[in-house]
């Protein structure tokens, strides 16, 4: 190498330091590229993109031939660089040569190609798929023995290099996606698809209408009752029981006898129980994913939940299991009411799973299922109206409440501290 001309040396240095530069920022950009954008890219026939996915099933061998060129072509740089500091300087040039040259690597060939590669790793990532795909091939054997090495060490920590997959997440992990698309996504359209995601996390009993709630016919009222609780009913299937909930005799679609004359004298109890359709009864722990194909399946829309004794403990429908994930179909009703202000008006009937939802919190849905509920099991009593306190550092105010229940709760928009 001391016969090759000084300029030529320093050519090949200059081509060694871009090589160099080319490798590290290609690790870098293959790396951090979008699993998921590469995916749909590849989906839709980029070729860059399937030949990157092929290489990135087993990044230990793509690492393997990255660092092998590149700390060969380092290697061979350092050594051309010592050449050139003891031809301009003597033995004094080679201390200078390796701190020129490292100065030189550090920002050239390692940071400035890194940096480019982590913003814009597809600049990078495409081109460098073309060439590491023959190279892999081409020096296989080599990658090959020196995988075997350092896999052979990770599994001793119990690491397979093989079962490696960075594509999969979990449920919170997707959810967290989800909830940073503010720039591309409607907060509803966003809020639609956090509420498919906690599907199969929910059950039944987390959106059902409670017993005491449930609106119904008893069948043991004066028939003029009846009608007139017919015709003032806000909804279209109603379940008929004998003095309460627990003695249900069926379900009553008003639709089926909308075409009698409440007026004659001729309509009775008797064509109330003919048109009951047979009641429908769900276990309070069926996940909700389940219970929308069961109401497909059993050609039902409306069903009593039931605990593991038999008790109606409350009511849920396909509008209720809909609702779930489309969150409050009208907002003149809405149970959560968010203001400029950051604070929310909350009902003390909204579900913990809503609230979380419409605020991105993480208050606990282990327990209680209500805000209400929450509440009382923080406090261990009713909190008159007026109460402040702090929950899961989340401060609130008690707006409204009885003495059964609280309705009406404010969270404070949190405070901005220094």
């Amino acid at each position: 190498m001391n016969e090759i001309p000084t300029n030529v040396l320093i050519g090949i240095l200059i081509g060694l330091l871009a090589i160099s530069a080319f490798f590290s920022g290609s690790e870098t950009a293959l790396m951090t590229l979008n699993r998921y954008r590469l995916q749909h890219l590849a989906k839709q026939g980029h070729k860059s993109a399937k030949k990157a996915k092929r290489l990135l099933k087993r990044p230990d061998r793509l690492l393997g031939l990255i660092l092998l060129g590149n700390n060969f072509v380092n290697i061979l740089a350092s050594s051309i660089a010592t050449i050139l500091g003891m031809r301009f300087m003597g033995n004094e040039g080679i201390a200078i040569a390796a701190g020129t040259l490292t100065l030189v690597v550090l920002i050239f060939s390692e940071v400035a190609p890194k940096t480019l590669a982590a913003i814009k790793p597809e600049i990078l990532a495409f081109p460098a798929a073309w060439i590491f795909t023959p190279m892999l091939k081409l020096f296989y054997p080599i990658i090959w023995f020196v995988n075997l090495i350092a896999n052979g060490l990770l599994r001793i920590f119990g690491v397979k290099a093989h079962e490696h997959n960075s594509t999969t997440l979990n449920k919170d992990e997707l959810k967290s996606i989800v909830e940073e698309t503010d720039s591309i996504m409607p907060e509803k359209y966003k809020n639609i698809l956090l509420g498919i995601i906690d599907l199969e996390s929910a059950t039944v009993e987390d959106i059902m209408t409670p017993r005491n709630e449930i609106i119904g016919i008893d069948i043991e009222n004066s028939i003029e009752d009846i009608i007139q609780q017919i015709k003032q009913s806000k909804h279209t299937r109603l379940p008929v029981y004998k003095a309460n909930i627990d003695r249900v005799i069926g379900f009553l679609h008003l639709r089926t006898i909308l075409h009698q004359s409440f007026n004659s004298s001729d309509f009775s109890k008797q064509d109330i129980t003919d048109s009951l359709a047979s009641p429908f009864f769900i276990p309070e722990t069926t996940p909700l994913h389940r219970q929308i194909q069961n109401f497909k399946f059993d050609q039902e829309r409306i069903g009593l939940v039931v605990d593991e004794y038999g008790d109606v403990q409350g009511l849920v429908s396909m509008g209720d299991l809909l609702q779930s994930i489309v969150g409050e179909i009208t907002t003149e009703q809405a149970d959560i009411k968010k203001y400029a202000d950051g604070s929310y008006l909350v009902d003390g009937r909204a579900t913990i799973r809503e609230l979380n939802r419409v605020t991105h919190w993480e208050l606990p849905t282990q327990g209680p299922k209500t805000i209400n509920g929450l509440i009382i099991e923080f406090m261990e009593s009713i909190p008159p109206t007026g109460t402040s306190l702090i929950l899961h550092d989340h401060p609130l105010e008690i707006t409204a409440s009885d003495k059964h229940a609280i309705t009406k709760i404010k969270f404070l928009p949190p405070k901005i501290t220094e």
